[in-house]
């Protein structure tokens, strides 16, 4: 990728992600001119397998903490964790205004509550305009998997730039607003320098089916079924929630609504007017024992197959209120997300044990992405016509894919910028290149209270002891002689079981014991040294006796 070397005088308008490419999740992007920083949304990504008692992970702050009296604001494009999760971590070290649409900002508030912050928030519209230090946002309805969606068009004195946002191009939306095509071609006529493109479903070819197929599915199990039907999806998705409710209505069901997460967004949606449910439908959780069965349909979380959620709870016969029986029809309206196969699986495999009728998506058509595939990726490219792209939301083969198809396009290959975060665009009049220097982008990582006190070396160790256990070696140690007065006492811990394996501890004893007596006769009575010599022939037997290498860790008491 080239260098954009600058004239002397020139101040470029830098484009710096710090989240959302190479990877699915924590979206965050930074756009920077002079002593003026947005910030557009601020995700988080939940830890892959290696990230051992990880809760999530975060973007890093740390250039923006550095830059704190230049950042002016911060705008959401809609309300899901990727793009909404960090914010709360994010305000703990910078207090300033955030933009979002009543959806958005509603599930922020909530999220905010839960800290205990208080935070800037600004409700805006679709086809509204509002000012970000140097930056004009033009606010454009889009359509996606949460209302109240939005792309950006984003005035610079570079030019015009465009991010995308998650989107689909659904024709036929829930809420029948769908994209404004008018306004985007307005803007590629009007020409865009850049546009930041959502790339989750670049490999796909074809289109993402309209919401509306899954109404058409649920009606059909509906209207063949007595059983009582549960049905697992994302709490965000609102249209969903809508569409399942008066699915049930036209059935004369009951509905209930289970997970904690499921009743909060519910309940705001109710308030905000997002969701229309006529009186006597809902009904509480608890109270659903003495409902008919072809009566009822619960709503719940767990489509992922989260350990805690409702629907895992269920599968595991630990819900208070519910209980999976024999003949229960229960529909996973999701996908897995990549990584979550295999709970997911474990949760749907229960659930048949327990006699239930399982619908998922392989099997029928209830559930559709929110992200488009191939060919609406062409048609926003079409419209937009942009100089210069950057493929944004996605891993490295969703982001060279999208490049491939703006290639094919016609997009000159010197003017799609595959990025990665932490890496700095400069743009001038009608020109982008990649900056020499890059900023700190690595993941955050949030355990329990901790943020970002979790590193690699951590997480090693935990991977070490995850595979092969802790062997705690104890004894207490003259310091002034080098002589043992007690021990050594050997304890494990996810190494072997040591009522079964006493042979292997004595023995082990027994050479801890021996190097101890060397390390006397030879005069060695440092700590560090003792320790070190210690843990290479105990590591050395170990090995020796079952080819495992478990983490050694002495403990030496001075007497």
């Amino acid at each position: 990728m080239k260098i954009l070397e600058m004239n002397k005088g020139t101040s470029p308008v830098k484009v710096i992600p710090l989240g959302g490419l190479n990877e699915i999740g924590k979206n965050m992007t930074v756009l920077e001119y002079k002593n003026d920083i947005m910030i557009i949304d601020c995700g988080l990504s939940f830890p892959d397998d290696e990230m051992f008692g990880i809760d999530i992970v975060i973007p890093d702050f740390s250039y923006l903490i550095k830059n704190r009296e230049k950042v002016k604001g911060i705008i959401l494009t809609h309300g899901h964790e990727d793009h909404i999760g960090a914010i709360p971590y994010l305000l703990k070290e910078l207090n300033i205004p955030i933009y979002g649409t009543r959806l958005t900002l509603g599930l922020v508030g909530n999220k905010l509550k839960e800290h205990g912050i208080d935070g800037k928030l600004h409700t805006i519209k679709a086809g509204q305009t509002i000012k970000i230090g140097e930056f004009k946002v033009e606010t454009i309805r889009t359509t996606h998997s949460i209302a109240d969606a939005i792309c950006l068009a984003i005035d610079t004195p570079a030019g015009l730039l465009f991010h995308t946002g998650d989107f689909k191009i659904d024709y036929t939306p829930v809420d029948g607003e769908p994209i404004d095509f008018r306004r985007l071609a307005d803007l590629g006529n009007r020409g865009v320098l850049l546009m930041m493109a959502d790339s989750t479903n670049s490999e796909r070819k074809g289109y993402t089916a309209s919401e509306r197929t899954v109404g058409i599915t649920l009606e059909n199990i509906f209207r063949g079924s007595e059983a009582r039907i549960l049905i697992a999806t994302f709490s965000s998705n609102v249209h969903r929630v809508q569409r399942i409710i008066d699915t049930a209505v036209m059935f004369g069901r009951k509905v209930a609504i289970s997970g904690r997460s499921m009743v909060n967004v519910v309940n705001l949606a109710i308030e905000l007017g997002y969701l229309k449910i006529p009186q006597n439908v809902l009904v509480e959780i608890n109270k659903t024992k003495n409902i008919p069965d072809k009566e009822l349909v619960i709503i719940t979380t767990g489509s992922q197959g989260e350990p805690m959620s409702a629907l895992a709870r269920m599968a595991s016969s630990d819900h208070k209120a519910v209980q999976i029986k024999r003949g229960d029809v229960v529909i996973l309206s999701s996908s897995p997300v990549p990584g979550n196969e295999k709970t997911v699986s474990n949760v749907v495999n229960k659930l048949f044990e327990k006699g239930a009728e399982v619908i998922y998506s392989d099997i029928a058509d209830i559930h559709v992405s929110g992200h488009a595939c191939e060919e609406e990726l062409k048609l926003i490219h079409s419209l937009i016509k942009p100089k210069y792209f950057m493929p944004v939301h996605g891993e490295y083969r969703h982001l060279r894919q999208h490049a491939m198809i703006a290639e094919h396009l016609g997009m000159p290959a010197d003017n799609i910028k595959i990025m990665r975060n932490g890496q700095v665009l400069n743009l001038v009049k009608d020109k982008a290149g990649l900056a020499k220097e890059e900023v700190p982008a690595s993941a955050v990582m949030v355990d329990g209270l901790g943020v970002g006190d979790v590193g690699n070396i951590v997480l090693r160790d935990r991977k070490l002891l995850s595979e092969s256990g802790l062997i705690i070696v104890v004894a207490a140690i003259d310091k002034s002689t080098g002589m043992i007065c007690s021990g050594p006492d050997i304890i494990s811990r996810g190494f072997v079981y040591v009522r079964e394996n006493e042979d292997l501890m004595n023995s082990a004893k027994l050479v801890v014991s021996t190097r101890l007596d060397k390390c006397y006769a030879d005069g060695l009575k440092d700590w560090a040294g003792l320790k070190n010599a210690v843990k290479d022939e105990l590591k050395n037997f170990i090995f020796e006796k079952t080819k495992r290498s478990p983490v050694i860790l002495p403990i030496f008491l001075e007497v």
